[in-house]
């Protein structure tokens, strides 16, 4: 039962609605966070599909984010790391592009790799250097292009976008034709040098429900719809519910739909889930796409990386496929493998194919990192449309949304934790 009267109404329980509750209940404040779905997570969810963990698309968490180091106990979720680098399909081989840096047994076939030039290995060095330096927020300050035009300019070949760099980041920034901020890419790249790119145990999913696990109980009511948001509260389809704040934490196009708030534009993605007899490329490093031709750029062995992700003795593969979302999508992916792998992938099972119309929001040149979070007196909207598109901005914009409502609270005179009845 939703109590009728909250001091603050969340509405949404993704990444960015249960990082503002945690924080408001930290301070005394009863919160009611209301969620359409069944579960926690938005965008971030896994299921249970014949024994395998099925992220809603193919994730991994970037534990180089400062908001995850704040608010994630990472040893709770059990993560498992992908090696550093990749490996990358071109002309029926693969080759490896590791990190020498933190695998010296990579340096040799990263430099006899085929992907780029020694002089583009050597960019690489530079612009690990230059990323590295500082805070990583300057990085969001600084002058910016598309990431097309910054990877031009910072002297990379086409030879290594096409092979290495496009197919890497646009599964990363669903962006296959690098419109992306130049800014969104340097911290990225930066990320991915300082630390390491995980899977929970359980799946993406356990992200969200630790989040959800630590509020009090009776806080998240799922199921639950909101059709309007009003003055001093909303109205669901169980009732309405008094708030003296209302925070939105939805994603961009849903958030457009309830307050108005600018439609924020959306990458799309699609990931192929395949059940197979053995792992086709035994490792823990992710597959790029050196021909850059698709419609997978990324195909990842999560039962490599994670075994609970698969049934013992089976290989559970994610194709990812950013940017598109058309008809035959399977079919398309499963001959893109067989020449890849051979005849085997014909044994594949598919499990699913997930479509994603809104997998992150677009941040195009002239992208804003720190986007108001206020609509107006009492209303406030938050999520990665905010901030960056990645689990780091919607937690940063969930907390700095949180921090917002209790300072407006205090200048009100109302101390945080005062009853509204």
């Amino acid at each position: 039962m939703i109590s009728k009267s909250v001091d603050v109404a969340v509405i949404g329980a993704g990444l960015a609605g249960l990082s503002a509750a945690q924080e408001l209940q930290l301070r005394g404040l009863e919160v009611a966070v209301l969620e359409q779905s069944d579960g926690p997570g938005g965008r971030v969810r896994s299921d249970q599909v014949d024994g395998c963990i099925l992220d809603r698309g193919f994730q991994i968490l970037l534990t180089a984010y400062p908001e995850v180091k704040r608010q994630l106990d990472l040893e709770a979720l059990d993560v498992h790391a992908f090696a550093p680098g990749a490996v990358v399909h071109l002309d029926g081989q693969n080759h490896i592009v590791g990190d020498p840096l933190r695998d010296p047994r990579s340096l040799v076939p990263t430099l006899r790799s085929p992907i780029g030039s020694l002089i583009d290995k050597l960019t690489i060095v530079k612009l690990r250097q230059r990323v590295l330096r500082g805070d990583g927020r300057q990085l969001l300050r600084a002058p910016e292009t598309s990431t097309r035009d910054h990877l031009s300019t910072l002297g990379f070949s086409p030879r290594m976008v096409t092979r290495f760099l496009r197919p890497l980041f646009a599964g990363i920034q669903l962006d296959p034709e690098l419109e992306t901020s130049s800014r969104m890419f340097d911290i990225i790249f930066r990320s991915l040098s300082q630390g390491e790119s995980v899977v929970p145990a359980a799946g993406m999913g356990a992200i969200p429900q630790q989040l959800a696990d630590r509020l009090a109980p009776g806080t998240i009511h799922y199921n639950t719809t909101v059709e309007q948001v009003g003055a001093g509260g909303v109205n669901t389809d169980d009732g309405q519910i008094r708030a003296d704040q209302v925070i939105v934490a939805t994603d961009g196009p849903a958030a457009h739909k309830l307050v108005g708030t600018r439609l924020p534009g959306s990458r799309a993605a699609a990931c192929v889930w395949f059940l197979a007899e053995t792992s086709p490329a035994p490792g823990r490093r992710i597959l790029l796409d050196g021909s850059s031709d698709g419609p997978a750029l990324n195909v990842a062995v999560m039962s490599d990386v994670a075994p609970n992700y698969a049934p013992a003795g089976k290989a559970l593969i994610a194709a990812s496929c950013p940017g598109t979302m058309g008809p035959g999508l399977e079919d398309a992916v499963r001959q893109q493998m067989r020449s890849w792998f051979g005849a085997v992938v014909d044994s594949w099972i598919t499990i699913r194919v997930d479509r994603i119309p809104h997998g992150q929001p677009d941040q195009a040149p002239a992208f804003s990192p720190k986007r108001s979070v206020r609509v107006r007196n009492g209303l406030w909207v938050c999520g990665d449309h905010r901030d960056t598109g990645s689990i780091q901005g919607a937690l940063y914009s969930g907390r700095r949304t949180a921090v917002a409502v209790l300072e407006e609270l205090r200048v009100g005179g109302r101390p945080p934790g005062a009853s509204t009845t």
